[in-house]
């Protein structure tokens, strides 16, 4: 498990302290409450979604910023603090090309995304998706959202990874009955839920 949980138990005045910040960047539409975290460059090895769902909903996405860099993406359902975290780890729908796979998503290009299931079927043909999100990521200015059609509300969120490329797990945040309050994507900027740099982290 992430030694970076515990911030969200952290009041503004500790995340202040630890030179960590959060961003509120938009709500993310979910209507069949699958969530796929994946780096939105990555094309033809398909985009698994997380196995465990949510209700479908609008939710709202929140970055973690420290150190100038982008240290969590936050995906918040319900408000309270979690009182257990489990790793969220993705649907085996196809063959892993590696057992880490179903664990953690790989980032080739510093750059990541949260989406609903159903965008990965919104165009008829793969090649304007990939094409679609290659566009969006390329214009990014460290983070963002962008709705793929007009109209239509289904949309992405992006934002750069931390220190760039590698290999990154997201937690679930649970309450009492085991339901999610948030999910957690830690791009390891913080150290113990501390933003600051070397010693002077706790």
């Amino acid at each position: 498990m992430s030694s970076n949980l515990g911030v969200f138990a952290l009041s503004d005045a500790e995340m202040a302290e630890r030179k960590t910040t959060v961003t509120t960047i938009g709500e993310l539409e979910l209507p069949t409450g699958e969530i796929i975290a994946c780096d939105p460059l990555i094309t033809g090895l398909g985009r698994p979604a997380f196995s465990r769902k949510v209700k479908p909903g609008r939710y709202p996405v929140m970055l973690l910023q420290a150190q100038g860099r982008i240290a969590a993406a936050v995906l918040r359902f319900s408000l309270g603090l979690p009182v257990r975290w489990e790793l969220a780890t993705f649907a085996r729908d196809r063959p892993p090309a590696y057992e880490a796979e179903f664990f953690e998503f790989i980032v080739d290009d510093a750059v990541a995304s949260f989406i609903d299931k159903s965008v990965l079927t919104l165009m008829a043909d793969p090649e304007e998706l990939d094409d679609y999100l290659a566009d969006v990521a390329c214009s990014l200015d460290r983070f963002g959202m962008d709705n793929p059609i007009d109209g239509n509300p289904l949309n992405v969120a992006m934002f750069d990874t931390g220190f760039g490329d590698g290999g990154y797990r997201s937690f679930w945040g649970l309450d009492a009955a085991g339901e999610p309050l948030v999910l957690m994507t830690d791009f390891e900027v913080l150290e113990n839920a501390d933003g600051r740099e070397g010693d002077k982290a706790n």
